[in-house]
């Protein structure tokens, strides 16, 4: 009897497997290398036929604002500086640098104790004017108008006493020596007379004595005023509310007018002062609104306004200096602080759009962009209108959907690629 068995060649097929598996085993990262070469190679061959994927921008429609970009500081539209108006000797300085101040808060005292005594001294002066003008009020002018009454009487005795000698003399009852002698009598009655009525005008408001006694009272009330004043100087006071920037005075420091003692930014409007390129010098107005932002609060922007554009160019550093006025300045805002601003010059609605960082030579006079044709990069050369801070706008050259190519992808023209859309 003849038996067949199939026992042999399955040991051949699972001896065969076995190999092939340990063979893998054995050289497992070769057969991987070679495997990873392969895919490289068609990734490799698409990318030679098809090109590499890159991110290209895409033109659209948009509103655009077109701004002037620019840094400077905070300042006041004037500073007051503020002296002495006496030569004296600080006893006090009563605020610090940088204190908020108020009107008339005063700031600093000097020794005082010589005006004092001025004060007192033209004080009594007054006093004693005052009194001379009581006492003509009182006693000079009364006196006067009693002699006056008593001349009056004299005079009219005098009058009636010549009257009968000269009709007894006229009768021959009385000599001439009689009638000389009432003659010179009522003469000094007369005399008298002119003399009292004389004391009372002069004693009376108007008179050459009350005259002079009242320009004597108003020479001492002036010079007491004066004193008072130049009292009131050794007290130096805000001259109106504000924040004190700088101090250069100190206790015991002997001051004199025209010196500077400390220097006072007044409270209300802040400007800030910028240095604008003069190639944007045409595109400046007054009246323009602007978003302003402090370096230290970056995060807080507020609103300012072109109020003063200078007629001249700072011909060294090629720049025109702007002020902008801030009627409602934030509270952290401080002298000298450095801001950014951005002045809104132009705006669009509907412009052609198009990120910057896609337009070839965008400051000189033939633009162009780096377009795609049948999945190669194109030169297309195009014409620009308002510039924004990362935008600018395509007048010719593109329409809304086409793609550009930014600058910074390495793309160069008539190279094989891929548009990928952000």
């Amino acid at each position: 009897m003849v038996e067949q068995t199939i026992i042999l060649p399955q040991h051949k097929s699972r001896f065969s497997a076995a190999a092939l598996w340990s063979g893998f085993l054995a050289h497992k990262w070769f057969i991987l290398a070679v495997f990873v070469l392969l895919a490289f190679g068609a990734w490799q061959s698409v990318r030679m036929i098809l090109g590499p994927a890159v991110v290209v921008d895409q033109a659209k429609r948009g509103r655009l604002i077109e701004t002037v970009v620019a840094s400077g500081h905070v300042e006041t539209p004037y500073r007051v500086e503020i002296g002495s108006q006496i030569i004296g000797t600080v006893e006090e300085v009563l605020v610090q640098e940088g204190e908020r101040v108020t009107k008339g808060q005063p700031l600093i005292s000097l020794e005082s104790r010589e005006l004092k005594a001025t004060v007192v001294q033209a004080q009594g002066a007054v006093a004693q004017a005052e009194a001379r003008i009581r006492q003509l009020d009182e006693l000079t002018l009364p006196s006067a108008k009693e002699a006056l009454t008593q001349a009056d009487a004299t005079l009219l005795n005098a009058q009636q006493t010549y009257d009968r000698t000269a009709q007894l003399e006229h009768n021959g009852y009385a000599t001439r020596a009689a009638l000389d002698d009432a003659q010179k009598t009522l003469d000094v009655a007369r005399a008298v007379k002119r003399a009292a009525e004389f004391q009372v005008y002069t004693a009376s408001p108007g008179g050459s004595d009350y005259v002079m006694a009242q320009t004597q009272l108003n020479q001492a009330r002036a010079n007491l005023d004066t004193a008072d004043s130049r009292l009131g100087y050794a007290t130096v006071a805000a001259p109106r509310d504000g924040v004190l920037i700088s101090r250069s005075v100190e206790r015991g420091t002997v001051v004199q007018p025209g010196k500077a003692l400390f220097v006072l930014a007044p409270t209300g409007e802040l400007q800030l002062v910028l240095q604008i390129d003069e190639r944007n010098l045409g595109k400046l107005v007054l009246g323009q609104k602007a978003q302003a932002s402090a370096d230290a609060y970056p995060d807080r922007r507020f609103v300012a306004t072109v109020t003063y554009i200078n007629p001249g160019v700072d011909i060294s550093r090629a720049t025109v200096e702007v002020k902008l006025t801030v009627a409602d300045p934030p509270d952290y805002l401080r002298q000298d602080m450095t801001v950014s601003v951005d002045i809104e010059v132009a705006a669009k609605d509907g412009a052609l759009v198009l990120p910057v960082r896609s337009v070839h030579d965008a400051l000189s006079g033939q633009p162009w962009v780096l377009g795609v044709k049948d999945g190669r990069a194109t030169k297309r050369p195009v014409k620009l209108g308002l510039r924004g801070n990362s935008h600018i706008e395509i007048t010719e050259g593109l329409a809304a959907g086409d793609v550009a190519i930014p600058q910074s992808s390495g793309v160069l023209t008539g190279q094989r690629l891929r548009p990928v859309l952000p």
